[in-house]
Parts: structure tokens; C-alpha cells; sequence
């Protein structure tokens, strides 16, 4: 093992992290980050920002965002969470991450006072993106909320637009039990005067933005429909694309665009900023597709994307963490569908016997495995060359369909 991989081994596996170990390594608040901060001297307020918040498609809006800036001629950063194969794919310039060099001289430069805060995984994760987008002098800086918006260790930027993708019940136990709690969180990230964009329209819930805007005499501004293509897959990639090109059309101003590139890198997302895991299909005959889908709104969307495929037998493949509201989730899984339910290397996941009692409520066609890798051996034995095989849930899950892939393949 490399220096690298054990500094990144101690950050991900001994220090607080709520991706892996889930609630009791949550610390909501700024008081860490800030001090974190300032004692690297605030890199956050050396370059602009675009800030993201929202239940679902965030990671989706930021890539959109930073491949139409990229095609513009900007230098763009991104912050996005969690990764799935490389620690790495959370900070990234122009599409590439940063360089494994530049993670171990960031911890080298700032183990001890780490140490010293007792700072989270994801707060220093937090930093080191702030470092690097100072560093690297960049354009603009495409930044993703990790859990809620208010409380969340990126909030302490002062960006040149906020977005709120949607809301959906997720993280329940942290946000609030009701879409308007939730809203309330996310809706954290409004700051003084400047604007903010709502990706889709929720009646039940939009007073609460109108109220906090108003506070903040931020001015509030909705996603407008566009005639759009992006080479990301699924029906509901047409709201991401209208919002990412709302917001830049909100800051043509200070970044100006040429619309015909702005086109141009809707089309290139994946290759100019190197995103996967949404509705991405690796292998073929059968085609197996992989998603990041773990809440309900997100599974919901993608059974309706693969009942669109009208494949003659689907196998689907599933594993979520046990915070999650799973009985919902099982609830609208298609009777027709041969399932896979697994389990994944972290303490947050749902466990075989957890799985087994929710298939067999629901009467589904099921199996289950240990391991994503066992799964996936299952399904392509099972599936015919023309049937669809779909892998959905945990970015643990994705990490072990993609290696178990490519071992198998």
C-alpha cells in the first residue's frame, strides 16, 4: 500500500464518516469547517461558486453544469459526494481528478490539525476541494451539497447562484420527517442577495422558498423547460439539463456562454467531465446498466426508465442501505422482475435477513446474496442475451458491480 491509499484508507476508515457508518458519525454544523478553514487562510472566498443542494439529481445538474462551462472555455471545478471506485472523483478540474500527489501533500500539510479539531471525513474532504479550487485559480466552482443544505460543511460559501434541484424524503432522520422540514434544511443554503433557482416546481412545499428568499431578499427564480439533449441517459436527465441551462442563462452576465457550445457540452457530459452511475449501461448482451438511485423518487425513476425499454425479462439487482425507507421502496418494485438482493461491505447496509422478510411481504421472485459480485455472477448466468440487467442502490453497490464486471467480463 502506497502512501496515498493509507492516507485516504485513514480518512475514509478511521476518522468520522457518515457514508460509511451512518448516523453515529454525523456532526451537523459549521463551527469545524470554519475553523478548518480559516486556519488554511479561507481558501473558499478565493474563487466563485455555484452551489447545489437537493434530494435528487444534484450529481447530475453539476456535471451538466461544469461540462457546459468546460465547452465555454472556463476552468471548472467540481465537489461531489460520495465517490464510487476513487476517493478522487470527488474533486475534479475540468473533468480530471486531482492528482494523488496533491491529496498527500494536503493531509502531509494538515494531519495535525485534523487531529487536533476532530474533523470529519467529510469536512476535510470539504477543505481539501477548497484548497485545490484556490490552487488551481479556476473559472467557477460546481459544488454539491452532502447531506441536507443548512448545516452541511459546504455552506460556508458565498456563491454566485444557489440551486435546489427537488425534495423528496430522504435522510429523514436528520432532516425532518415531512417534504416541508426537509425544504426548511435545504433551503439553508439561501443566501443574502443572491439568487437562487428551483430546479422543480413542488406546490406543497414552495412557500417555504418564497418565504426564505424573501427573508434574504435573494431573488427566486424557477427551472424554464428547453428543447435539450445530453448523452446522459433517462427521461428524467430533461430536468437536470433545464436546470443546468437555466442557471447559466441566470449568470450570462458574469459567465457569459455561446449557446451552440452550450449544446455541445450537454452531449459530452460524460466525456469532458468524466461522470458515471446514472443510468450508465457497461456491458451488453445482455446490457447491464448501473444507477445511484437509493431514495424512493430516485428508485421510482429509474423502474419507469426500464419499463421504457421494454425488455423481454429484467433482473434487477439491489442493495441499500437500512436508514432508507425500504418497505416503500419494495412496495413499487414490478412483480414481473426477477430480484437480486444483496448486501455491501459497510455497516449501513441492509443485511440478507432484512431483505428476505421485505421480497417475501411484497411476493417477489427473489434471491439473495452476500456480496454484489455474487449477484451479478447470478444475474448474467440467469439473464438471456436480450434481457436487461440493472444495478441499482449504494455507490458501495456500484463499486463492487463495477470491479465484479470487469473481473467476470
Amino acid at each position: 500500500m502506497d502512501k496515498y491509499d493509507e492516507q485516504v484508507n485513514w480518512l475514509f476508515n478511521q476518522l468520522p464518516n457518515y457514508q460509511k457508518q451512518g448516523a453515529s458519525a454525523y456532526k451537523p454544523g459549521l463551527n469545524t469547517i470554519k475553523k478548518l478553514l480559516h486556519k488554511m487562510n479561507d481558501p473558499q472566498e478565493f474563487f466563485r461558486s455555484i452551489h447545489i443542494a437537493g434530494t435528487n439529481g444534484k450529481g447530475s445538474v453539476t456535471h451538466m453544469l461544469a461540462a457546459i462551462y468546460q465547452a465555454n472555455g472556463y476552468k471548472v471545478g467540481i465537489f461531489t459526494s460520495p465517490h464510487i471506485i476513487d476517493f478522487r472523483e470527488r474533486i475534479k478540474i475540468n473533468g480530471q481528478m486531482i492528482s494523488k500527489e496533491e491529496v498527500v501533500a494536503f493531509i502531509d500539510a494538515n494531519e495535525s490539525l485534523i487531529k487536533e479539531l476532530g474533523a470529519t471525513f467529510f469536512e476535510i474532504t470539504t477543505a481539501m476541494a477548497f484548497h485545490s479550487f484556490k490552487k488551481h485559480e479556476l473559472d467557477i466552482a460546481i459544488v454539491e451539497t452532502g447531506l441536507g443544505g443548512r448545516l452541511d460543511s459546504t455552506n460556508v460559501l458565498l456563491p454566485e447562484l444557489s440551486i435546489i434541484t427537488n425534495i423528496g424524503l430522504d435522510h429523514t432522520q436528520f432532516l425532518g420527517d415531512t417534504l416541508k422540514e426537509i425544504a426548511q434544511e435545504k433551503a439553508g443554503i439561501i443566501k443574502e442577495n443572491v439568487p437562487v433557482l428551483i430546479g422543480k416546481k413542488q406546490d406543497e412545499i414552495h412557500d417555504v422558498f418564497l418565504n426564505i428568499s424573501k427573508e434574504r431578499s435573494a431573488q427566486l427564480h424557477l427551472s424554464t423547460p428547453h428543447e435539450l439533449k445530453t448523452d446522459l441517459i433517462g427521461d428524467f436527465q430533461k430536468q437536470n439539463a433545464n436546470t443546468a441551462f437555466s442557471a447559466v442563462l441566470l449568470l450570462q452576465d458574469q459567465f457569459p456562454i455561446a449557446k451552440e457550445k452550450c449544446l455541445s457540452g450537454l452531449l459530452q457530459v460524460k466525456a469532458l467531465t468524466n461522470f458515471m452511475g446514472r443510468f450508465e449501461c457497461i456491458a451488453h448482451e445482455p446490457d447491464l446498466y448501473i444507477d445511484a438511485a437509493h431514495n424512493f423518487d430516485g428508485v421510482q425513476l429509474i423502474i419507469e426508465e426500464v419499463q421504457k425499454l421494454k425488455s423481454k425479462n429484467v433482473h434487477f439487482i439491489y442493495g441499500a442501505s437500512n436508514d432508507k425507507d425500504l418497505y416503500s421502496i419494495f412496495n413499487i418494485f414490478p412483480k414481473n422482475w426477477n430480484y437480486y438482493f444483496t448486501e455491501f461491505a459497510s455497516q449501513r447496509s441492509s443485511t440478507e435477513e432484512q431483505l428476505t422478510i421485505l421480497g417475501a411481504a411484497q411476493s417477489l421472485d427473489f434471491t439473495t446474496f452476500k456480496t454484489p459480485a455474487l449477484a451479478l455472477k447470478s444475474a448474467k448466468i440467469l439473464a438471456e442475451p436480450t434481457d436487461i440487467i440493472i444495478a441499482c442502490g449504494s455507490f458501495f453497490l456500484l463499486e463492487d458491480i463495477l470491479v465484479a464486471n470487469s473481473q467476470q467480463t
